[in-house]
């Protein structure tokens, strides 16, 4: 196939090596793939070009110049624009959902709404306009209190905190940009799960889960997610297909019924509370940063074909991805100042010197044939082993070699199950 992944981070390179993976029959040509406007690490492994993914009709031309069967979404930001919806109204296929549909995590406000007419358990939210209202609501829920942006944010518009100060000033800080959520406090362990949807089926990946936290034990400022690992092998008997039954059907049903189907990836943020109920804490549309990075590595069907499947309708009637039985772990390699004023443009050495272990890279350019970090997250080591014990050790093996001045990460990576 030909196939456009849109994108630049760690989750779009996750993306490619996993199509690049793909045996094919001898008499087969391999995949073509292009990524717009990918990296410095992804344009080691495919043609990159340089497209504003944001651009629905530029993505839309060159689709068609190209002859492009298949388009891939990565990041959330051309999916609120619409981008999928220009595509779609050519003729191509898309794994993405349209705009309507991607106000399930471009609106926060919107996705409560959805999972009241759905039926969906999640926590209980009051939407502030002002900063009274916010105090409001509050001094309402009480502590921990957890403040949402309503808009997309980067990974930085949650705020959990037992400082009734620090939730004020976050609150205030993103009503200059919107509304704000503020949400009832979910105790529990945080699981992602990813799954494909046709806007009328729904196919599971594997669960993961990610640390959201700048630093150890998850001290810090929240963050686009500092490292992951899958499968969870704590959670209880039938909880994918419970989250399927209860969560995630019910949800494509109701965007079904307002006429703003769901074709792409529904991504779960989910809560497992002590008893083992599940609630959901957020949706996203699309793949997740980093549990893309330890999902796919596992996955033993070829993504191609599912996302094809999903974005042209025929999930209906196929079984569910196969993983392998390797566990994966992935660690992200920040830059110093990360999340809140990250300083960019410093040298990355040493990754030549790294093996037994995959690099996707997040936020990197060449200079001077050299790498150099753009950006706050700026690569993901990603190991897979036998135990969550070997794959740890390969990671943070591989991460011995790799310097950038100033950086850090986290070293708590699935040390829990391991």
């Amino acid at each position: 196939m030909r196939i456009l992944v849109l994108g630049s981070g760690a989750r779009e390179h996750a993306i490619i090596t996993a199509l690049l993976r793909e045996t094919v029959p001898e008499d087969a040509a391999p995949h073509e793939i292009t990524a717009a406007p990918g990296n410095a690490g992804i344009a080691l492994d495919v043609p990159v070009v340089a497209l504003d993914p944001t651009n629905g009709d530029i993505v839309a031309e060159y689709a068609i110049d190209n002859e492009i069967e298949l388009v891939i979404i990565g990041p959330e930001a051309p999916l609120v624009a619409g981008v999928a919806d220009k595509l779609r109204t050519r003729g191509i296929a898309v794994f993405g959902p349209s705009k309507a549909a991607a106000a399930l995590e471009g609106s926060k406000t919107f996705a409560k709404r959805i999972m009241d007419a759905a039926g969906v358990p999640t926590g209980r939210a009051t939407r502030a306009g002002n900063l009274d209202e916010a105090e409001s609501a509050i001094d309402a829920y009480g502590a921990p209190y957890v403040i949402k942006a309503d808009g997309l944010a980067a990974g930085k518009g949650v705020l959990v905190t037992g400082d009734r100060t620090a939730a004020l000033e976050h609150a205030e800080y993103w009503l200059q940009h919107g509304a704000v959520l503020v949400e009832e406090f979910l105790a529990g362990q945080e699981v992602s799960l990813f799954l494909l949807s046709d806007g009328h089926t729904v196919l599971p990946l594997s669960p993961a889960q990610d640390y959201k936290r700048a630093y150890d034990r998850d001290a810090g400022p929240n963050t686009g997610g500092m490292g992951a690992y899958s499968p969870l092998p704590w959670l209880p008997a039938g909880f994918v297909d419970d989250v399927i039954e209860r969560i995630a059907l019910p949800t494509i049903h109701a965007l079904a019924d307002e006429q703003k189907p769901f074709i792409g990836l529904l991504y779960c943020g989910l809560i497992v509370a002590p008893d083992n109920s599940v609630r959901v804490i957020e949706f996203n549309a699309r793949f997740g940063d980093p549990e893309t990075q330890v999902v796919l590595p596992r996955l033993v069907t070829p993504l191609s074909g599912l996302l094809f499947a999903a974005a042209t309708g025929g999930l209906g009637g196929l079984p569910h991805p196969e993983f392998s039985d390797e566990v994966a772990v992935t660690v992200v390699l920040a830059s110093e100042g990360y999340p809140e004023n990250p300083i960019t443009g410093r040298p990355i050495t040493g990754l030549q010197d790294v093996t037994d272990v995959t690099i996707a890279h997040a936020a990197t350019a060449t200079i001077d044939g050299g790498f150099v970090a753009t950006g706050g997250r700026v690569l993901s080591v990603v190991a897979t082993g036998d135990t969550f014990a070997d794959a740890r050790a390969k990671a943070y093996a591989a991460l011995e070699h790799i310097h950038l001045e100033g950086s850090h990460f986290r070293t708590d990576i699935a040390e829990r199950v391991a």
